[in-house]
Parts: structure tokens; sequence; C-alpha cells
């Protein structure tokens, strides 16, 4: 029997800063899709049944709907059932505000949060997911109703559990029909996360919307320290694994894997990282030469794919700052694999009187906590558990951020901003302010916002059209001379 789902709590501001899970949750990357109906009627040996998958499903959904983040939930799950699990949560969450509302429609009154939880979870997955790919339905109702029947908080309503899945099937057309004229039904996303983006992104925030909910590819940023991306991307082929080049350093393979599948990897001659967040280390080195006496900071450094990335490109004095004692463990751990070094301090980075030396930096990377608007087809959860007042709190962190850090910089230095965010609160607004708040304060070209699958055009602060990146902001800053 699941254990009982976390106490609801609020996320507070270390649950917004996911920033960075390309590399660190690469896990979550790379977790299966459901079976094809051709398949997923057929037996497997010592293979869980849908009914314990989808019990677990029901357990995550239940504490994301509580305020938990599923990188808090997965790890409880047995690593025999978490893959096949958190397809089916991925799954459920991308499809959660759908979910709901035919659950309004199914039950003339809300039963339980377990049961309604369960209930979503066998909605969605018959509603197939982002492929068309599906259980065969009367599997779908038979294996939800057995699932009820097997936990105590659900076992009296496995009755109600089947007449609603049942019903559903009946009447599915008409049900669905009634959700045309649900923003939140039709896109998988709060209201005012809707309206925020058509607000912001008034040519392509339904593009966005709908790119949220279709899984990111995964990407690859080789070492070049280790191999040149075309000799690795040889090795990835010979495994039987497509790639195609995407950056400076990256690869995009034609299918997600296991990391355990990657050549070299433990070796660290590769990481998991998004495309997007690829971009900040040339954003931030190219144009000028570098030496180990060049002073370089990563404010809001864990889990280290960028401040590896940086480190791979060019030898630096690097500070790296985290205010999470077991993420900056996670900086230690990723440089190590991938044969590198810096200092390491666990510390708040706006506060500059407990860690800075005095001493000013030639280069700075503030990659600042934010909604991670922009990540949401990695982490479904993320919209569900943000609220419209996050924002504003955000960006007043951003904004203190931004103001302790400037004046650690050189004359001359630069400083990169961003966030996985395509809130204009936390990207172009918040660096338009800073420019009219600080006369020294230079904007480079810059890409701006990165919506999700972007191509990058030339410019400053674009609405990138929607292409294969995650949804990023950048801007680059330079410092004016004395």
């Amino acid at each position: 029997m699941p254990p009982p789902p976390p106490r609801p709590r609020r996320p507070g501001l270390q649950d917004l800063r996911l920033r960075d899970g390309h590399s660190s949750d690469r896990e979550l990357q790379a977790g299966p899709s459901l079976t094809s109906t051709r398949s997923a009627d057929r037996p497997v040996p010592n293979a869980p049944t849908l009914a314990t998958q989808l019990r677990w499903t029901a357990h995550c959904v239940l504490a994301v709907e509580q305020g938990h983040s599923l990188s808090e939930v997965l790890p409880q799950i047995a690593s025999a059932l978490r893959p096949g699990v958190q397809a089916l949560t991925f799954q459920t969450l991308r499809q959660l505000g759908a979910a709901r509302a035919l659950g309004r429609l199914l039950a003339q009154r809300a039963p339980a949060a377990p049961v309604l939880a369960l209930l979503h979870s066998a909605l969605a997955v018959l509603l197939g997911d982002e492929n068309g790919q599906h259980y065969q339905p009367h599997t779908v109702v038979d294996q939800a109703v057995e699932a009820a029947k097997q936990q105590r908080s659900t076992s009296m309503q496995a009755g109600f559990l089947n007449a609603c899945l049942r019903r559903f099937l009946r009447e599915r057309e008409a049900l669905c029909a009634q959700l045309v004229d649900d923003p939140v039904a039709r896109w998988n996303h709060p209201l005012w996360w809707v309206e925020r983006l058509q607000h912001d992104h008034p040519e392509h925030w339904a593009a966005i919307l709908e790119a949220n909910n279709v899984p990111g590819p995964m990407a690859l940023r080789v070492n070049r320290r280790r191999a040149a991306r075309d000799d690795y991307r040889a090795l990835l082929e010979a495994a039987g694994l497509s790639a195609s080049p995407v950056g400076d350093d990256g690869l995009v393979l034609s299918a997600a894997q296991p990391v355990e599948r990657l050549p070299g990897f433990a070796r660290g001659h590769v990481s998991v990282q998004d495309a997007a967040a690829q971009m900040a280390a040339s954003l931030l080195l190219d144009g000028r030469a570098w030496s180990p006496a060049d002073r370089v900071l990563d404010a809001c450094a864990a889990p280290g794919g960028k401040t590896a990335h940086l480190l791979e490109r060019a030898d630096l004095d690097l500070l790296a700052l985290d205010v999470d004692a077991r993420r900056c463990t996670r900086i230690h751990d990723n440089l190590q694999r991938l044969g590198l070094s810096a200092e390491v301090q666990c510390a708040d980075a706006a506060n500059t009187a407990g860690w800075w030396d005095g001493r000013p930096f030639d280069a700075i990377l503030l990659d600042a906590p934010c909604t991670a608007s922009g990540i949401v087809r990695r982490h479904p959860d993320v919209r569900w558990l943000r609220r419209a007042s996050d924002v504003a709190q955000l960006v007043a962190v951003q904004r203190q951020l931004l103001e302790r850090l400037w004046p650690l910089l050189k004359p001359g230095g630069r400083l990169l901003y961003c966030t996985c965010s395509v809130f204009h609160a936390e990207g172009s607004e918040q660096v338009n302010a800073f420019l009219q708040r600080h006369t020294d304060a230079v904007l480079r070209p810059s890409p701006g916002h990165l919506l999700p699958g972007t191509v990058v055009a030339n410019g400053e602060f674009n609405d990138n059209v929607p292409g294969g990146y995650d949804g990023f902001f950048y801007a680059r800053i330079d410092k004016a001379g004395p």
C-alpha cells in the first residue's frame, strides 16, 4: 500500500528554483512513454500490473495537488515501478486540466481526494498520450477498479470509479465536446498561466502551451576536454544511437535513453543538458580570451551543468555558489565525473557579506531562481505547483540578486542574466528595469526570450518562434569601463 501523501504545503523558493534540470534530473527526461496498444496488454514476466502503476500514479498526482514536486515524490517509488509510474504521472499532469473537467461532469459530488486522483489518472490514460498511444479502454477501466480495491482509502469507491469510467467510454465524444470552451481543459494549464502567456506572447501563446504538453528531446553536451563532438557522435552510432548536432557542443538524440547506455557517461565524456541551457557558456565567454587568472562567478550554480560547461570551454578561477548544501554536493559530483574543478561554496548569493572575499569578478553568470515556466515540457508538475503570486515573489528575488552582484563585477566585465522562464516579468521587463537603474550597464546582443522549441534569431529580446529548445531568457550586460 502506498504511504499517505505528504502533508499539504505551499512550495517555497527552493521548489521554485527548477533550473538546469536537463542535466541533473536526467531520469525525468529519459522516462518511457506509454506502451502502445499493440503491446500494452501483452503479459511481461515479473512486470508490474497496470493496477499497481495506476495506484502509485494516483499517489504522485495527489502529492502534486497538495504542493509537492515530483522530484520529491518519485524517489519514493520502488525502482522497478518508477519508469512506468513516471510515464503515467507525466501523462496525467499533461492532461490534468481535461481530466479534472471530465471528472466534474462524471461525478455530481466530488469523491475523496485519493479517489479523485485515481479517477483523473485513469481518465488521462483513456485520453491517450502525446503519441496517441494507449491501453485498451476496458483494460484501463478494469485495472483502475482493481487499483481502487487494493487501498483502504479508495476500496469503498471502486463501484463509483467503475461507473464513472464506463460512462466516459459510452459518452466520450459528447463529454469531450463540453470541454471546448474551457481554457483550462483545452490547454491543460491554470487559467492565470494561459492569460499571462496571451498577454506576453500574443502571437505564440498557443504554440507555447502546445509545446509544453509534448516531451522535449534528450540533448547531450559533449565534454570537449574528453572527446570531440564528431568522435562522440560516432561512438553513439556504433552503439546503435542516432543523434544530430546542435549548438557548439550539443547532440540531440533521436530517442531518449538511460544514461547507462551513453558511451563514456560515467567517465565524463558527456552530460545531459538541453540545448537552450547550453547557450549560457558561449554567451558569457565568447568574444575574448580567457586565462586561469580570470575570476568567474556562477551565482546559482546547482546542479552544476552550466558551471561544468564553462570549465570545459576555458581554464578559469571559478567560484560556484548555491544556497542548498545537498545541491552543492551535486555540483561536486558532476565536476568530479567530468574531471573538472572549481571552488564550491554553500551560500546565498544575495548575502555577499557572507561569502565574497573582496576580489571583483571578470564575469558573472546569474541563472536566477524563476517560475521554470520554460521547462514545463520536462517538468509537467510545475504548472500545477505555481501560483500567480509566485511571479512577483520571484521577480523581487531576481532584482535583489542583480543589485547585490552588480557591484562585484569589474569595470569592463560582463554579466549573463538568464532564467528558464518565458514570462516577460522575469526576462525582458526585469532587464529593462535594471538598465534604467544603472547607467554603467550596457546591453549586448542577446537572444532574449527563447520559446519552447525555439529557433534562435538575431536581435535583442525577440519572441523567437517555437522550434526545439526549452524556454529560456538570456541577456548579456557589460559594465562600462572607468
